[in-house]
């Protein structure tokens, strides 16, 4: 029977990185990968160019029961070490806003990184590869796959979440944390577009492919980015970032002006242009179709001068402070992200290995660490294989 010092099931971000790091060791490391190709993730990210990392990440721009958890992986592999990488390799890059950075050219750069990084390091990948059985032996582990049985000192698990199944997501890391006794939390979709009552849908579904900067909030939480009208509902950043914090039930509260005071706005043009309609004032600050229809929806009407304070007030609050219940969101499909997961508790967060069983690491989207849209999630999954890469 082969046997192997590490097998990583799993060729995604976290996996190949993890796989490269202790291959660098003089480990023999094995990737084992269900699909035909390895880094699905890392193709279809930032419409196809890979939102590999932010040079603002930290620790809080995360979500976990834990929240201290992710800070020693991070700390240990920042942002800046992947750049260096990145650099090494060639790839030209740019910054977006808020500190994402994305590939010149294609995502494919970042995933040859990694295969290039794993061929020097002496990694054996395996793809179309499923894992049938998992058994702890005194020494390791004995895996059953649809390509053979083998053996291993350490075992990682690098399978991420539920989110995009036609990527080949999967809930395996999730039953073998359950195996092994590890406690697994409540999983939904994250960075998520919103779906909406019918009601909502009939005035905004029009508006499909409409993009306006706005500031939404939601459980204490705030984001200032760009709305996406859908013709299911809302998407756009600010949306999938509150999604995370979003709780079914919960209205998020939307401020389609978070620069202005739209009260004095509108005293000002009243006085500059008083012969002029709301509709066409406040077309100077956004799509024509969007002013019609929610001035259409909420009754809004009427020229300038005829609109005394307490209107412009009522108008005004309304803007700010637009109040919508989403019916759901668009759940795993389109989800960058799963939220919850395998609880840190469980897990050093020194080396990722489960503290009940040695030998046994989990790395990547399949850990209750869920981060903010923008490179964050990558950069996590840079850190958390390094920090099991050089452990197993």
């Amino acid at each position: 029977m082969v046997r192997y010092d590490v097998v990583i099931i799993g060729g995604g971000a976290s996996g190949l990185m993890c796989a490269a790091t202790a291959g660098y060791r003089n480990r023999s490391v094995l990737v084992i990968e269900h699909t035909n190709k390895l880094g699905r993730k890392i193709l279809m990210s930032g419409g196809g160019r890979c939102n590999f990392t932010n040079i603002h990440n930290g620790a809080a721009n995360f979500l976990s029961a834990n929240p201290h958890f992710c800070k020693s992986a991070l700390s240990r592999y920042p942002a800046a070490q992947f750049i260096e990488l990145v650099e090494r390799h060639g790839i030209e890059f740019h910054e977006k806003t808020l500190g994402q950075l994305f590939c010149n050219e294609s995502s494919r750069e970042i995933l040859q990184l990694l295969l290039t990084e794993c061929e020097w390091a002496g990694v054996e990948l395996r793809q179309s590869t499923h894992v049938e059985k998992i058994e702890r032996q005194d020494d390791g582990f004995r895996l059953v796959t649809s390509s053979g049985e083998l053996e291993c000192h350490s075992l990682v698990i690098a399978t991420g979440g539920l989110s995009i199944p036609n990527g080949g997501a999967t809930g395996f890391a999730y039953d073998v944390a359950r195996q092994f006794g590890l406690q697994v939390s409540e999983t939904r979709a994250a960075l998520v577009p919103f779906t909406l009552q019918p009601a909502d849908l009939e005035y905004i579904k029009p508006l499909s492919g409409i993009s306006h900067p706005v500031s939404v909030s939601c459980r204490g939480q705030r984001f200032r980015e760009a709305l996406l009208f859908t013709h299911r509902g809302l998407s756009g950043p600010a949306i999938l970032q509150i999604s995370s914090y979003w709780q079914p039930g919960d209205e998020i509260e939307i401020d389609l002006f978070p620069e202005l005071d739209m009260l004095e706005w509108f005293k000002q043009q009243r006085e500059a242009r008083p012969r002029a309609d709301l509709q066409t004032v406040l077309a100077t600050l956004m799509s024509k179709r969007v002013v019609q229809a929610l001035c259409e929806h909420w009754q809004f009407s009427g020229h300038m001068a005829d609109l005394g304070n307490k209107v412009l007030e009522q108008i005004a609050e309304q803007l700010h402070h637009w109040r919508i219940k989403p019916s759901g969101t668009e759940g795993y499909r389109t989800a960058e992200v799963t939220i919850g997961g395998i609880l840190t508790d469980e897990l050093s967060s020194k080396t990722m290995e489960a503290k009940q069983v040695p030998g046994l690491y989990f790395i990547g989207e399949c850990l209750d660490v869920t981060g903010h849209l923008g490179g964050h999630n990558f950069q996590w999954a840079w850190a958390s294989g390094v920090a099991a890469g050089q452990a197993v």
